[in-house]
């Protein structure tokens, strides 16, 4: 979740490239995180944050291979979504402003699709948006799904929660951080009982947590700074949803969370 309104120019120049953006490190590679931030400017509101993979020698981006696989095999494209095929759609990009549109436009042309794989899903755009799509995943009854080394980070996390069953795989990752608005607060700055809290608060209890589920998610997801992220295997993340959440078990018995933290490289203006 993130800044916009001082770092649009950035954003534009990342976004011109256009490949996937995955947190993992691969062989040979060093990750460095570049965040870029929005606000809606009617409330205090962030959204939206990526991670760029930079080869350590060349600075060339690297390209997630289940990202390019998706992109192959994929028999149309509707925004950040690619439909595999009648029964099971990809998030493979950035979310914006349009993507409740382009979702309602993929389902309306393949009614049939029960399954929104995460393959690709750095967050978003847009906050207010964002949470609206998850509603609409949450209404359409779909299943969410992260496979082996698919990519859930900032906003995507929310979209993922909206599954009405979620399947994790062990060695899939997850990624998120505090929230910063566009004046430099964060969550810590804000009185319990803000609306600035409750938007996410009431947002997981809708997709199924109980209240004091959601109050210990969400305070996981601010236990670093904006400038940090927190990373979160599969297994991990597996561990938080199955508390009183309708989860498929796909990690053998005895897989084991792993976590860890990679600092930020933030670009500021």
């Amino acid at each position: 979740m993130t800044l916009f309104a001082r770092l649009i120019a950035i954003a534009s120049a990342l976004i011109a490239v256009p490949v996937a953006m995955p947190a993992a490190a691969q062989d040979g590679w060093v990750v460095t995180e570049t965040v870029v931030t929005e606000t809606i400017v009617t409330e205090t509101i962030v959204t939206e944050e990526w991670v760029v993979a930079e080869e350590s020698a060349t600075a060339s981006r690297y390209v997630s291979p289940l990202h390019a696989e998706a992109e192959d095999a994929a028999i149309a494209a509707y925004g950040p979504f690619r439909v595999m095929d009648g029964n099971t759609a990809a998030l493979v990009d950035i979310t914006q402003s349009n993507a409740p549109q382009a979702f309602a436009a993929m389902l309306d042309a393949y009614p049939t699709i029960a399954v929104l794989e995460f393959v690709e899903a750095p967050g978003t755009y847009d906050d207010r948006a964002n949470l609206q799509l998850g509603r609409m995943i949450r209404e359409a009854g779909l299943a969410t799904r992260v496979n082996e080394g698919g990519s859930v980070r900032s906003g995507a996390v929310e979209l993922f929660l909206a599954g009405e069953t979620r399947e994790i795989d062990r060695d899939a990752e997850f990624a998120v951080h505090g929230w910063l608005d566009d004046w430099g607060r964060g969550a810590e700055d804000f009185a319990p009982g803000a609306p600035e809290h409750r938007r996410y608060l009431d947002y997981y209890v809708e997709m199924g947590m109980a209240e004091d589920h959601a109050q210990a998610f969400y305070a996981m997801t601010n236990s670093v700074p904006f400038e940090q992220a927190r990373w979160l295997t599969g297994s991990e993340m597996l561990k938080w949803l199955a508390q009183g959440a309708k989860v498929a078990q796909t990690l053998s018995d005895d897989a084991k969370p792993e976590l860890a933290y990679v600092d930020l490289d933030l670009t500021r203006q």
